[in-house]
Order: C-alpha cells, then structure tokens, then sequence
C-alpha cells in the first residue's frame, strides 16, 4: 500500500480548500480535500501517514470537536488549525489539546508549508514509536509467567539473589530466566532492556511498584 504522507484539507470555504491544495501541490506534497469534518471521518484511515489542515469554524461539526474525536484514536494525523483572526482563543485552546500549530487567515504561504513539514515529521516520529511499542508488546507475550515475573524484578533493579529469594526459587534458575528474558526480548544488554520498559512506561511506574 502506498503510503506517501498526504496534507488531508478539512475546510467549509471552496476558495480556501482549492488555495491550500494548490500550495501543497507546488511543493511536491500530496493532498485531499474535505468540505466538512464528518466527509473526513467518513474516508479516515488511521494507517495513512500525513497532517490535518483543519479550519476551526464549519458547520455541523466544529474543528476543535472534530480533534477530539481523532483523539480517541490511537494514531492519527498531527493536526494544524487554520483560522480567523477571531478564533485565536479557540485555536490556541485546540494547540493546548496537541495540535502541532494554528495559521491566520489570511495565512502566509511558507507560515503554512513550514508548519505541514513539521507536522508530518511529527507524524513519522509518531507512527515510528508506535511501531516499536507494538514490536515490544509482541515479543512481551512470549515470555511465560514466571520470566514476566523475572523481569518485573530486574525492571525494579534487584539482584539475582533477591530476585531467587523473593521468588523462592535458586539463583542459577532466576539466571536462566534472565537470559531468557534477553533472548525473547531481543535485548543485548540490561541498559537496552531498561529502554525497552521504558518505553512502554515513559514515567517508570512498573519500576516505582516493583520496588513498593
């Protein structure tokens, strides 16, 4: 599947969509229109890689409403608003609440390219994590109970021989279990395993409780 980062244009006003769509095309960059946040629901496909170039104001279903239903998403595109000079409140409300950037009416043209180049940096740095916290999560699961329980311990920063007491097991079997643990996980060294766990718990809560 081809999957070319794409600018998805989401605005009521035909001018603006058509001058948006002609900038991203004078650069190289692939792009869709939508007249209304529910045409682009409609054809949302959270695997497609690009940016939202969102207008605050439309009918039926506001912007900022449509960001918060793509909020519920586990992935999608990095959204920038576009609006007018009187939805400024409103537009830095919708950055508070993860968009990349918001552009006034009317926008300057390398303003709005500067700020869909980051957006899709934004998105490729997005989908790539996303990617290595499924790659982990898969190779978690194929770990048997009592190596999870190994690496819960060594994750909180015991030792073997702590490890084996608290687990009432020898100290050569909770070895045996870590060098598994490696093994499965693909983890060449202790450091790189620490990476590992803290990436899928950036703020070190399944270590703060190992050690509680």
């Amino acid at each position: 599947m081809n999957n070319e980062p794409t600018v998805f244009i989401v605005d009521d006003d035909d001018e603006v969509r058509e001058a948006i769509s002609l900038l991203m095309d004078s650069v190289g960059l692939a792009s869709e229109t939508f007249d209304s946040a529910w045409a682009y629901l409609a054809c949302f496909d959270p695997q497609r890689s690009g940016c939202l170039v969102l207008d605050v104001r439309m009918r039926h279903m506001s912007g900022l409403e449509l960001q918060e239903r793509l909020a519920e998403e586990s992935i999608h595109p990095p959204v920038i608003i576009i609006t007018g000079h009187g939805d400024v409140p409103m537009a830095v409300r919708a950055v508070k609440a993860g968009a990349v950037d918001f552009i006034e009416k009317p926008f300057n043209d390398q303003a709005l390219l500067d700020a869909v180049h980051r957006a899709i940096e934004v998105d490729a740095e997005n989908r790539g994590h996303a990617l290595q916290v499924a790659s982990l999560h898969e190779r978690l699961e194929r770990l048997t109970k009592r190596e999870q329980e190994v690496l819960r311990q060594i994750v909180s920063g015991k030792r073997n021989k702590v490890i084996a007491a608290d687990l009432g097991i020898s100290q050569s079997t909770v070895e045996a279990h870590r060098a598994k643990v490696m093994e499965k996980l693909e983890a060449r060294s202790l450091s790189e395993l620490m990476r590992m766990m803290l990436l899928l718990d950036p703020a070190g809560t399944a270590s703060e409780d190992g050690n509680a």
